[in-house]
């Protein structure tokens, strides 16, 4: 019999998902940021990385781009919030803001790519560019865009967790259950 490799993007997906629904109830302040940075470096940071690592080793360079990457922007802001914490090296609103359009920049490279994938990972960087840009304009300009962000980006976490249910329910039941929808480029 041979052997069936697990698929890491269930992993990765779960930590993306988590992680930023987590900050959005952050952004929308129904909760406060402690648990948003503990799971950005675990979940978000660590658990997303690992994931990313094993796509590399199933040949997939889109997720393992994704995976690296987000969870690289994970660690990357938890480092920012800590720092910040103890006035080393702080960031001001609008340095937090570069630090989003560098990401937003690299997330509209990953929409392109998405749209070959399938409908349902394109919804997902969809909703993640239009997230970057309202979280970049809420740190240069009117803040209230941070928490409009909040509740858009909420669609973009549970998009994510649809895509790892999908797998693991798709996966199970050895049949599509949850579908992901045709590409939108073939």
């Amino acid at each position: 019999m041979e052997k069936k490799n697990a698929n890491p993007a269930v992993v990765g997906l779960a930590g993306f998902g988590l992680t930023t629904l987590l900050l959005q109830f952050h952004n929308i302040g129904i909760m406060g940021l402690g648990p948003v940075v503990a799971m950005g470096f675990i979940f978000g940071g660590l658990a997303q990385m690992i994931a990313g690592f094993q796509e590399q080793k199933m040949g997939n360079n889109f997720g393992y781009s994704a995976f690296v990457g987000y969870g690289s922007f994970w660690i990357g802001l938890g480092i920012i919030w800590v720092l910040n914490f103890f006035d080393v090296y702080k960031s001001s609103s609008s340095d937090v803001g570069y630090y989003l359009l560098a990401w937003m920049l690299y997330t509209i490279i990953m929409f392109v790519a998405s749209l070959r994938v399938h409908k349902a990972m394109a919804i997902t960087f969809g909703l993640l560019v239009v997230g970057f840009l309202l979280l970049i304009i809420g740190h240069f300009g009117d803040p209230i865009f941070n928490v409009v962000a909040g509740y858009e980006l909420i669609f973009c976490a549970l998009a994510a967790w649809y895509m790892m249910g999908a797998i693991i329910i798709n996966d199970l039941a050895g049949k599509t259950v949850l579908p992901f929808g045709a590409p939108f480029v073939k």
